[in-house]
């Protein structure tokens, strides 16, 4: 099990089963979210994402179309993008997992929007676009 939280702590989840696949994200609308060089995401099975408190505290931003994003009301938090393409998917903000996922983000995408001031240099692949196809 790993347990995440928003900064005021209002919203808590767990998340039961092994997580799935992880990026940083350098697009702009990520960057905006997270107010960082880049938005770091974990995919989770909907099935294997529990919520504990704070549910009525979180609010939807619709900010593509097919793509939400859920913030803590009070105080701000990125916490998922979801996928109105991938239903059974939940895109889970990994700043805001409280225990080790255990897992490492193995790459960088959409790096041809990235922030102007920002040199990648962790030696990670970096993928202009979205995330590589994978069997």
């Amino acid at each position: 099990m790993i347990r995440g939280s928003c900064l005021c702590k209002r919203v808590r989840f767990e998340i039961h089963g092994k997580p799935g696949r992880s990026s940083h994200c350098h697009c702009s609308m990520c960057r905006k979210a997270h107010g960082a060089a880049f938005g770091s995401y974990v995919t989770v099975k909907v099935g294997d994402f529990r919520m504990l408190a704070g549910e009525e505290s979180i609010l939807r931003y619709r900010s593509s179309p097919g793509a939400e994003r859920t913030f803590c009301a009070r105080c701000g938090s990125t916490l998922q993008f979801i996928s109105l393409k991938r239903p059974d998917i939940v895109d889970v903000a990994l700043g805001v997992l409280d225990d080790d996922p255990g897992i490492r983000v193995p790459y960088h995408i959409f790096v041809a929007s990235k922030a102007p001031w920002v040199e990648i240099t962790d030696g990670l692949p970096q993928y202009p676009e979205g995330s590589p196809k994978t069997d």
